[in-house]
């Protein structure tokens, strides 16, 4: 009898692994397929373009290349604080609005000619066919690179679900998600195990969890469709900033409404051939055209999508240039302003702070508020997930857990649960701790207080509830209770020694970048000191980083002076002091070069303080994440032992976990502090005073943060009112 189950039990395996492997192939034919045809696809519309640009220079007299050249020399700006900053020529290897492709992108925008290869003038109607065909063939082109992309990500990814019935009407029709049981594992890493996801419709969620364990990638496999989720779902994740060509950004924004973007290209065309061959046909569709954008309330799309634009920062002028004159953070604002235009059931946004300013955080925190549909968001800004977010999914242990509530209720009940858990665990220890000193084997032991804890679980509903309350829920597997482990980090910045006030005196400075430009500052007058605790806050434009600049001596009072003490030393952090550590060392070799005093052990001990991994240390800077290098930069911070911390959007690439540490530092901090942020927690955290950067002077703000919301909500609204009614 047992000899006949162990040959049935390997006849099953032994057609399983046939199964897979017949699987595996299948697929692996398949992906070759898609990858050939993908390739082909390629080279068909790259041959197709070659021949159009060729015809197109050939034909406007560019063959010395002379057009193409000056193309490529045009320059990238971002517009930051007052002045037009040159972002590098796309050939000498700045940042460039299209990066690599740049040049590819720019031959985009040559113009039709309007003499056809065979000498004759082209009309009006030929010309719009001419850049429809251009339009497709480069939206073909980026589709293929798009999918290519995705295909090297996701061989990286495999996704599994439980099974679902995808002719089952109920399914088809919900436009809620619940998924019982999935799987996800990344670079053969598990990130999710056996984890439930349950979304209902309309509500918003605040996925929080430590960084690097699977929330981004959950994001991504829900937009894919690895993870299944019923079809009328429209999901959207905000991943990739806008493409950087000469379409306006407002322009960029109304395309994202397909069918009221296509309408209106119809509209255009049936008025050009009406020029030429008016018809009652051509008159007929013209009308049905009126009645379907009347429908879907066409009119009303620009204003919509002028308001959302200057509510994430762009002014109206901003609004009709060109997405190639934006730097990526700037596009990422019109990826953001075209997922809101569209308003998708799902949307999902992957930590959307962090590419906007205080300002622009407020109005869009306010906006998210009132949004009608399901939110998933990633952020490390908890302000934030408190205000917007109704429940939160907290990833621990490779699962998902529900919290009702904002962040705030989260972390209380969540930090309840684990005192449970521990309690929990500390009597699983002793009752084995007994076991053994009676002369019962550890594995024997181990057995026995598992299927007690079973018993226990199946002996009532109360106290299976009880032991699901305090994280025993693996107890049904016949699991031991894991001992839970509180993920900390503990930021310090080192004492410094008292210097007699003020330690910067600025005394009636007035700036310009340049003489024929006009002032950004007029006569500035105040003083800082080490008690000062200043954030700055402003629109775009009105010159908080050239305040910045002003102060660190970066830039020069273009009238006035600004006094420091002669003992004074200064701590610098942004991301270009970031951008700058060495790429070819290691975080201990770099802050030993900083410290000629730190032995390898402190600085190791160093880094274990400001959060980062023991791993991480050892490891060349190029490869750590912006994290990682960020803790790096407040660990040479607190070697040099700075009187005054300059700190311009510190909370990017930190945890929600780094942030409260870095509060507390701040709080702990002997020194000043002046600090650029969109976090309001930490401004609040810290007891900030806001100095407001506006008609070219900064004043403190007479009130609190809570105030200063309301007023600038209010201003915009009224601003918003006056220019797209």
């Amino acid at each position: 009898m047992q000899a006949a189950q162990v040959k049935q039990k390997e006849m099953q395996r032994l057609k399983e692994e046939q199964e897979a492997q017949a699987k595996a192939a299948q697929e692996a034919a398949d992906a070759e397929k898609r990858r050939a045809a993908a390739e082909a696809r390629a080279k068909a519309t790259e041959a197709v373009l070659d021949g159009s640009s060729q015809g197109a220079t050939a034909a406007s007299g560019g063959g010395d290349g002379k057009h193409g050249l000056e193309e490529q020399q045009q320059r990238v700006f971002n517009i930051d604080d007052g002045e037009w900053r040159d972002d590098g020529g796309i050939p000498g290897g700045g940042r460039s609005a299209g990066g690599a492709a740049a040049a590819e992108e720019e031959d985009w925008d040559a113009v039709i000619p309007e003499i056809g290869p065979d000498g004759k003038k082209r009309t009006k109607k030929e010309l719009k066919k001419l850049q429809r065909e251009r339009d497709q063939r480069r939206a073909d082109i980026e589709y293929i690179k798009e999918q290519e992309r995705r295909s090297r990500e996701g061989a990286q990814f495999a996704c599994s679900q439980t099974a679902v019935d995808e002719n089952d009407p109920q399914w088809l029709n919900s436009l809620d998600i619940i998924v019982p049981s999935f799987s996800i594992s990344a670079y053969n890493k598990n990130l999710f195990n056996d984890a439930s996801l349950s979304i209902a419709h309309g509500r918003h969620y605040g996925l929080v969890g430590p960084n690097g364990k699977g929330k981004s990638t959950l994001l991504k496999m829900i937009a894919s469709g690895d993870l299944k989720i019923p079809p009328r779902i429209d999901a959207l994740y905000v991943e990739q900033e806008v493409v950087a060509d000469s379409t306006p950004a407002v322009q960029a924004v109304l395309k994202a409404d397909r069918q009221r973007w296509r309408l209106l290209e119809e509209e255009q065309e049936i008025l050009a051939e009406q020029e030429e061959n008016p018809s009652e046909e051509l008159d007929e569709r013209l009308r049905k055209i009126y009645e379907e954008l009347t429908a879907i309330g066409a009119e009303a799309a620009e204003p919509k999508a002028r308001r959302i634009l200057y509510g994430l920062g762009f002014d109206t002028e901003m609004q009709d240039r060109p997405t190639k004159q934006f730097s990526g953070g700037w596009r990422m604002r019109i990826s953001l302003a075209r997922a809101l235009f569209i308003e998708p059931t799902l949307l999902m946004l992957d930590e959307p702070t962090n590419h906007l300013d205080l300002n622009a955080v407020i109005w869009l925190d306010d906006y998210l508020q009132k949004w009608k549909k399901t939110l998933l968001i990633v952020s490390h800004d908890q302000d934030f997930l408190n205000s917007v977010c109704e429940e939160i999914i907290h990833l621990d242990d490779q699962k998902l857990v529900v919290y009702r509530g904002n962040y705030d209720t989260f972390k209380t009940m969540e930090a309840k649960k684990r005192e449970q858990q521990q309690k929990a665990w500390e009597q699983q220890e002793r009752r084995l701790k007994q076991l053994k000193a009676s002369g019962v084997t550890k594995s024997k032991a181990q057995e026995q207080v598992k299927n007690q804890k079973s018993r226990e679980q199946g002996a009532s509903k109360k106290k299976k509830n009880a032991a699901v309350a305090s994280g025993q829920e693996e107890a049904e597997t016949k699991e031991l209770i894991k001992r839970p482990r509180e993920y900390t980090v503990t930021l310090s910045f080192a004492e410094v020694p008292k210097l007699s006030p003020p330690i910067i005196q600025v005394n009636d400075v007035s700036f310009k970048y340049a003489s024929h430009l006009p002032n950004i500052f007029d006569a500035l007058d105040f003083g800082i000191d080490m008690d000062s605790r200043i954030c700055v806050v402003g629109n775009n434009g009105s010159g908080k980083s050239t305040l910045i600049k002003l102060l660190t001596g970066e830039v020069r009072a273009s009238t006035g002076e600004i006094l420091t003490n002669p003992r004074l030393r200064m701590g610098v952090y942004n991301q270009h002091f970031v951008d700058k550590l060495p790429m070819d060392a290691t975080p201990v070799e770099y802050l030993r070069q900083v410290s000629s005093d730190l032995d390898y052990q402190s600085a190791r001990n160093l880094l274990g303080k400001f959060g980062l991994e023991g791993h991480a240390h050892e490891i060349f800077m190029r490869d750590l994440s912006g994290g990682q290098k960020a803790r790096v930069t407040f660990c040479e911070l607190t070697l040099i032992k700075p009187h005054i911390l300059f700190l311009d959007e510190p909370t990017n690439n930190l945890d929600i976990e780094s942030i409260d540490a870095l509060c507390e530092a701040i709080n702990e901090y002997e020194g000043g502090v002046v600090v650029v942020t969109h976090d309001a927690r930490l401004i609040e955290a810290t007891e900030s005073v806001l100095w407001v950067v506006e008609d070219r002077t900064a004043l403190p703000w007479d009130g609190e943060f809570d105030s200063y919301r309301e007023h600038l909500l209010a201003k915009l609204e009224e601003q918003m009112a006056a220019q797209f009614g």
